[in-house]
Protein backbone atom coordinates (compact mmCIF):
# COMPACT_ATOMS: atom_id res chain seq x y z
CA UNK A 1 0.00 0.00 0.00
CA UNK A 2 1.63 3.20 -0.93
CA UNK A 3 1.80 6.14 0.76
CA UNK A 4 1.10 9.85 -0.99
CA UNK A 5 3.65 11.84 -1.08
CA UNK A 6 4.14 15.75 -1.56
CA UNK A 7 7.01 16.54 -4.26
CA UNK A 8 7.83 19.72 -5.62
CA UNK A 9 6.46 19.82 -9.77
CA UNK A 10 10.17 20.02 -10.82
CA UNK A 11 11.11 16.40 -9.73
CA UNK A 12 7.80 15.12 -10.38
CA UNK A 13 8.35 16.55 -14.35
CA UNK A 14 11.99 14.98 -14.20
CA UNK A 15 10.74 11.56 -12.69
CA UNK A 16 7.73 11.44 -15.51
CA UNK A 17 10.71 12.07 -18.09
CA UNK A 18 13.25 9.54 -16.83
CA UNK A 19 10.42 7.11 -16.31
CA UNK A 20 9.17 6.84 -19.84
CA UNK A 21 12.82 6.55 -21.15
CA UNK A 22 13.13 3.61 -18.51
CA UNK A 23 9.76 2.37 -19.09
CA UNK A 24 8.65 2.61 -15.08
CA UNK A 25 6.09 4.15 -13.50
CA UNK A 26 6.57 7.51 -12.04
CA UNK A 27 6.30 6.06 -7.91
CA UNK A 28 8.84 3.08 -9.37
CA UNK A 29 10.91 5.85 -10.49
CA UNK A 30 11.16 7.65 -7.48
CA UNK A 31 11.34 4.69 -5.73
CA UNK A 32 14.31 3.54 -7.73
CA UNK A 33 15.95 6.69 -7.18
CA UNK A 34 15.52 6.86 -3.35
CA UNK A 35 17.29 2.99 -3.28
CA UNK A 36 20.11 4.13 -5.47
CA UNK A 37 20.67 7.32 -3.28
CA UNK A 38 20.16 5.17 -0.06
CA UNK A 39 22.85 2.76 -1.27
CA UNK A 40 25.10 5.65 -2.34
CA UNK A 41 24.99 7.08 1.10
CA UNK A 42 25.99 3.75 2.59
CA UNK A 43 28.55 3.23 0.62
CA UNK A 44 30.49 6.60 0.07
CA UNK A 45 33.64 4.98 -1.14
CA UNK A 46 31.66 3.83 -4.27
CA UNK A 47 30.90 6.20 -7.63
CA UNK A 48 27.50 6.05 -7.83
CA UNK A 49 27.43 4.41 -11.80
CA UNK A 50 28.63 1.63 -9.99
CA UNK A 51 26.43 1.38 -7.16
CA UNK A 52 23.49 1.68 -9.99
CA UNK A 53 24.49 -0.99 -12.26
CA UNK A 54 25.41 -2.98 -9.10
CA UNK A 55 21.96 -2.91 -7.79
CA UNK A 56 20.68 -3.41 -11.61
CA UNK A 57 22.98 -6.41 -12.06
CA UNK A 58 21.00 -7.52 -8.72
CA UNK A 59 17.61 -7.49 -10.03
CA UNK A 60 18.33 -9.62 -13.42
CA UNK A 61 17.40 -12.83 -13.60
CA UNK A 62 19.81 -15.63 -13.01
CA UNK A 63 19.20 -16.82 -15.84
CA UNK A 64 19.89 -14.11 -18.11
CA UNK A 65 22.82 -13.03 -16.20
CA UNK A 66 26.64 -13.64 -17.82
CA UNK A 67 28.45 -16.35 -16.03
CA UNK A 68 31.55 -14.88 -14.55
CA UNK A 69 34.92 -16.30 -15.91
CA UNK A 70 37.92 -15.35 -14.61
CA UNK A 71 41.08 -14.74 -16.36
CA UNK A 72 43.64 -16.64 -17.31
CA UNK A 73 47.11 -15.39 -15.19
CA UNK A 74 50.33 -15.58 -17.38
CA UNK A 75 53.20 -17.14 -15.22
Amino acid sequence: MGMPVRIESHLYELARSEAAVEKRTIAGQIEYWAMVGRAALDNPDLPVTFVAESLASMAEPREQATPFIPRTRKQ
